[in-house]
């Protein structure tokens, strides 16, 4: 059925106007947002929040180069670099493992070392992935306002071979764990998304509040599927996470410690108005760890709760309770555990700023739980002292889970725990491997025994960082394990070294996975990816030999003095007037004989005016021999004596005398008082 004129004319025009073309309104449909808010009160009194934004493109092939949803400068990336994975963190403060748990998905994925980490899988030959991963760093210095760019230096990334990800030849690894990071970081992170923070679940950042607590870390993993040749293409996939642990405020009654009670408008300041309009699903999520469901499903079986009132105990009981009831509550299972934890979600689309989304967690009871943790817990610290020679210590021991996580059906003698370690140490900390020990409850083990695998690549002076990747196989019922390899500290040029050299030098932290277990959760009718169990070490502080960074300075200082004098007594050698120097020096000398004639003309004709005689002045308090009015009456004096010479005398009662040759001053006319005054002060 053909539509009228007119109408065709309007429809093309309202696709012309708002960019939509209407042939194509199908295929936009396949470009999706999602975003996601998971809660989760801590045993440590504290409330960890995960906020999960992801991004789904299409394929380029049947989609396009242009989209509405997803971010044009992550598209540009992948296809500029040919990207097949990337991921990229900024993190503040080190996750606590033992308080905030281990073997679960947010403590496998979310939780990244302190600073900067940076990985990624490039579809290029073996030998272009070097300068695309160059490259790479430089664009996302850019796009995320970071110093990502000091990890084009060959000395600060590695490649890892199996240790890190199942990627051989085309992974790059690099860190900067010095990396500060704050609000000119997220800021671009949230320009990523359609709704920035303006609307959605990104709303509630507020920078005061995100920056305050213990723990921070944003991250941006990307998988792309592009340039898979023969395989089904699906897109591009953009997941940005931001893990926060943050601490509500306590109450305390008596001498019993209650958790602290909390909201949402409590923690973040703000509160949910709405979801992002271009958001397919805006969902909150409230999860109760397994120990804790155990502690109530035993209350339960106490107080006899039948299955009708048992929907209601879920989220009010004599423990806690929520300010609102969820929308569904799903029981999720851990692959390793038969217990479950509880998660409560609630569905914000009918959020508004009239009737705004605040979620909140009253206890009523004192409560004790702890967070499942991974098999092993790994510690690493250095050994040794002097700055000359040491050593680096991975030490792992086993949890209260260890047991229940391990298959009863199989002997200890038989099973195995299987543990990677990868590890990657600056240049100038030189590594001897072959000092390698492993030590298993305390007592030293046989390398061919415990080590299944081993991949080891020597540093290189201002080259390459050494690597070491390590597959132990450790018997299941062990207490502890330990494993020392001794290094020596290198020597660096004075421009290597940083501004605060004496604080010391940082080695990244090593990462430590079982791939035996999994932090996959179960839902009903949901099947949900894996995701392995691994953790990462503490960050080690090494110091080295620094030079005195003082004497620079002074020799600086001595031979600019130095220069400064030499050349300022050239100067005045080169221009120095002679000539006039000497005639300025007559001139002194001249007028410091001819001074007390002066001053004796100046008391004289003072007498005769009738005026009193002023008496010299001391040296002390005049800097000069004769002032200027003294000057001004001798110049005067001296020009009226040259003018009229015979005749002033002749006034003060001079006579001619023999021809008129002579002046005689007859002695009559001489006033001796007159003469003995100036006689004595002269």
């Amino acid at each position: 059925m053909l539509l009228p004129r007119q109408t065709r004319l309007v429809l093309f025009l309202l696709s012309n106007l708002f960019f939509i073309p209407i042939t194509f309104s199908l295929v936009e449909e396949q470009e999706q947002f999602t975003e996601e808010l998971l809660l989760k009160p801590l045993p440590d009194r504290k409330v960890l929040s995960h906020f999960h934004f992801q991004s789904r493109a299409p394929p380029t092939a049947s989609y396009g180069h242009h989209h509405r949803l997803f971010p044009k400068a992550i598209y540009q990336l992948v296809h500029k670099y040919r990207i097949r994975e990337m991921e990229l963190s900024f993190t503040q403060g080190r996750w606590n493992y033992e308080r905030w748990g281990g073997f679960d998905p947010i403590s496998s994925n979310n939780a990244k070392p302190p600073g900067v980490e940076l990985w990624a899988v490039f579809d290029v030959p073996e030998h272009q992935v070097d300068a695309y991963w160059k490259n790479l760093t430089h664009t996302l210095s850019g796009l995320f306002c970071a110093s990502i760019n000091f990890l084009e230096s060959s000395t600060t990334y590695a490649a890892p071979e199996w240790g890190f990800q199942p990627f051989t030849g085309s992974l790059r690894y690099g860190t900067l764990p010095r990396e500060a990071v704050c609000t000119e970081n997220l800021t671009p992170w949230l320009k990523l998304l359609p709704c920035r923070d303006k609307a959605g679940l990104s709303a509630l950042l507020d920078r005061p509040s995100i920056y305050k607590g213990f723990y921070h870390s944003q991250q941006l993993h990307l998988i792309s599927a592009e340039f898979k040749s023969g395989e089904l293409d699906s897109g591009i996939i953009l997941e940005q996470t931001l893990t926060v642990v943050l601490q509500p405020g306590a109450k305390r009654t008596g001498l019993a410690y209650f958790q602290p009670s909390w909201s949402m408008s409590s923690i973040f300041g703000r509160q949910i108005t709405g979801k992002c309009v271009l958001a397919k699903s805006s969902n909150v999520f409230l999860q109760i760890d397994r120990d804790a469901v155990s502690e109530l499903k035993d209350m339960w079986k106490e107080m006899s709760v039948n299955s009708d009132k048992m929907s209601k105990s879920l989220w009010s009981n004599p423990y806690f309770e929520l300010s609102r009831a969820p929308d569904r509550i799903k029981e999720a299972s851990s692959i390793n555990s038969d217990s479950a934890s509880i998660l409560y979600e609630f569905f914000i689309q009918k959020c508004s700023k009239s009737e705004s989304f605040d979620l909140g967690l009253t206890w009523k009871s004192s409560f004790v739980w702890s967070c499942p943790k991974a098999p092993l817990h790994a510690t690493r610290f250095l050994m040794g002292s002097g700055n000359e020679r040491g050593s680096i210590a991975i030490s792992l021991r086993t949890t209260e889970l260890n047991r229940r996580l391990m298959d009863a059906d199989i002997s200890e003698e038989t099973c195995k725990l299987r543990v990677d370690i990868f590890q990657m140490v600056p240049w100038y900390v030189k590594v001897y491997y072959h000092t390698l020990l492993v030590f298993v409850d305390e007592k030293p083990q046989a390398l061919t025994d415990v080590i299944e695998r081993m991949h080891v690549s020597p540093s290189e002076d201002k080259v390459s960082p050494g690597l070491m990747e390590l597959a132990l196989k450790l018997p299941c019922g062990l207490n502890s394990a330990a494993l020392t390899v001794e290094f020596s500290k290198g020597f660096l040029h004075i421009d290597e070294y940083p501004p605060d050299a004496n604080q010391g030098f940082d080695i990244p932290s090593a990462v430590i996975s079982f791939p035996r277990f999994n932090t996959r959760l179960h839902f009903p009718k949901d099947d949900s990816e894996r995701s392995p169990v691994l953790s990462y070490t503490e960050v080690l502080l090494v110091p080295l030999t620094t030079p005195d960074f003082s004497m620079p300075y002074n020799v600086i200082t001595i031979t600019c003095t130095v220069f400064a004098l030499y050349f300022g007594s050239l100067l005045n050698v080169l221009r120095r007037r002679v000539g006039e120097e000497e005639r300025i020096l007559k001139e002194k000398a001249a007028n410091k004989k001819t001074g007390w004639i002066s001053i004796l003309l100046s008391k004289l004709f003072a007498k005769l005016r009738g005026r009193p005689s002023e008496s010299p002045k001391s040296p002390a308090s005049s800097s000069s021999l004769v002032s200027l009015k003294l000057l001004l009456k001798v110049v005067l004096v001296a020009s009226v004596a040259v003018g009229w010479q015979i005749e002033f005398l002749e006034l003060c009662g001079f006579e001619r005398i023999d021809g008129e040759k002579f002046l005689d001053l007859p002695i009559e006319k001489v006033d001796m008082a007159a003469l003995v005054s100036a006689g004595s002060e002269l």
